[in-house]
């Protein structure tokens, strides 16, 4: 399956699923993501937010929705890890991401470049749609002149390092967002990061979110055991 304006706006009002697990955590591996996302398909997900190669393959082959593809890869000269440059981008559009996902924040990426030069480069190459993880409204703003597909709020309180609370989303950011990006350009702004209630999710369409992305709360189970062990503890 290969995303095309009909598979975004397929996305619209529900809910995607980020089936995603780091080295050595209990769920790392391809075997387990594709099961995860069959689990996310039975639910009732419209698409799936996967990395690496291998996952993005099998889930590929296992469920028939949208998915949401990106290679994190550390570089020492920059703290950009989701599909930093030309190389993960071409591995996850041949693993069969149909929309492919990369950090569209000011840093600058590894090799010296910025991100205008790398989106003109997988536009050379591939007609594939592109996700803007970004961190702050101008960075939104910014993608959106780009030319990017869709708009995500992935990185809101992780890429300055800067406090925030765990579990609560930024639903001020989100709003503005929406007012300044899919407002003044018609780019759609979909919501994620920190969104651990089903009320949450369904706040965040009512701001004006163009679909909902949910990771650890429903796909990392050391996480949400964590919680309910923190709550007894009070």
């Amino acid at each position: 399956m290969r995303a095309t304006g009909r598979m975004v706006e397929g996305l619209h009002g529900g809910l995607i699923v980020s089936c995603q697990a780091l080295p050595g955590e209990p769920l790392f591996g391809p075997t387990h993501m594709a099961r995860m996302a069959i689990a996310a398909y039975e639910g009732g997900a419209i698409g799936i937010r996967a990395n690496s190669g291998p996952d993005i393959r099998a889930i590929r082959e296992a469920v028939p929705l949208v998915l949401i593809g990106l290679i994190k890869r550390t570089y020492p000269d920059s703290a950009v890890t989701i599909t930093p440059t030309l190389r993960e981008a071409e591995e996850a559009i041949e693993a069969g991401a149909d929309i492919l996902a990369l950090d569209a924040t000011r840093r600058r990426r590894p090799g010296g470049i910025f991100l205008p030069e790398l989106v003109e480069a997988i536009r050379s190459r591939w007609n594939t749609p592109l996700l803007a993880d970004v961190s702050t409204v101008e960075e939104g703003v910014e993608a959106a002149r780009l030319g990017f597909d869709l708009v995500a709020t992935t990185l809101a309180g992780y890429a300055d390092g800067g406090g925030y609370d765990p579990y609560a989303p930024d639903f001020e950011l989100l709003e503005r967002m929406v007012e300044a990006v899919a407002g003044r350009f018609g780019v759609p702004v979909v919501a994620e990061g920190r969104i651990w209630e089903p009320g949450q999710a369904r706040r965040c369409l009512e701001l004006g979110a163009f679909a909902v992305v949910v990771g650890s709360a429903i796909t990392r189970p050391q996480c949400i055991t964590r919680r309910f062990v923190a709550a007894l503890r009070g």
